[in-house]
């Protein structure tokens, strides 16, 4: 009866034990992730105070759930998040990317409020607004009623797809992406390098006029740099130009023209 007793007291205290510390270790990685947290957002807002009163509209979390009627409408899932479609207060169409699984300490937010957040041109989708609210944040984008290049590549149905890619059509699409990627190599101040060039970030409007999107790792670099770094490659397998897979490499435009090319291989 002794021995019963010490048993259950060694247990008792073994498990009081266990417990403890997994207390501590919560308690720990909840500490740590508040504080990354705060130094992301920090390093979103003291990006969006240095890039000036240019940027798009600013909306706060509560008008990104009014606009998406409290994300009723889910339009897809990407990798860093969810889509909703919504609408503006002046009944404007829009689709609204939640970046709830960004993991690149805000940089793919960075990247495209920094790129797309002042350009315009007709082969490039528009960034109408974004919501930076603690570890919140949002981009507001023109609505493309007729999804993305993927989905008549790879469609089912043969009638769409046969419509969509007859080869006048298909000609169209390939000079729109390269009248796209020629305004962001050489008619910006600094060079936009899309690097994720592939059909689901082509979207198309009422007119299957195409549209490039989603820059989360696009790269900045001045007009008269022809030889870029990069620490990893960038890209979807299967669309990186091969020379991409080098930390220096030159011919950005052929690199980037080789994209588009896989696209309709």
């Amino acid at each position: 009866q002794c021995s019963r007793v010490k048993i259950i007291a060694a247990t008792s205290s073994s498990a009081a034990f266990v417990v403890l510390l997994l207390m501590v270790a919560t308690a720990l990685y909840l500490s740590l992730k508040t504080r990354y947290n705060e130094e992301i957002h920090l390093k979103v807002e003291m990006f969006l105070k240095t890039y000036g009163t240019s940027k798009p509209t600013r909306y706060t979390f509560s008008e990104i759930k009014k606009i998406t009627r409290r994300f009723k409408d889910k339009l897809g899932q990407g990798g860093f998040g969810s889509v909703y479609r919504g609408e503006l207060p002046n009944g404007v169409p829009v689709a609204i990317k939640m970046l709830e699984n960004s993991n690149g300490e805000g940089q793919e937010f960075i990247n495209e409020v920094a790129t797309i957040g002042r350009i315009h041109h007709t082969n490039i989708v528009r960034l109408l607004g974004f919501c930076s609210e603690g570890t919140r944040r949002a981009l507001i984008y023109e609505f493309m009623p007729k999804d993305s290049l993927e989905k008549y590549i790879f469609s089912g149905n043969s009638i769409v797809s046969r419509e969509l890619l007859a080869p006048d059509k298909m000609l169209d699409i390939a000079l729109g992406i390269a009248k796209g990627m020629e305004y962001l190599h050489q008619g910006c101040n600094q060079r936009i390098l899309h690097l994720d060039i592939k059909p689901h970030n082509i979207l198309l409007d009422y007119s299957f006029n195409p549209k490039i999107s989603d820059f989360g790792l696009a790269k900045l670099c001045p007009r008269e740099q022809s030889i870029i770094t990069l620490t990893a490659t960038r890209g979807t397998m299967g669309y990186i130009a091969p020379e991409l897979y080098s930390t220096n490499f030159g011919g950005i435009s052929t690199s980037q023209m080789f994209t588009v090319l896989a696209c309709w291989y």
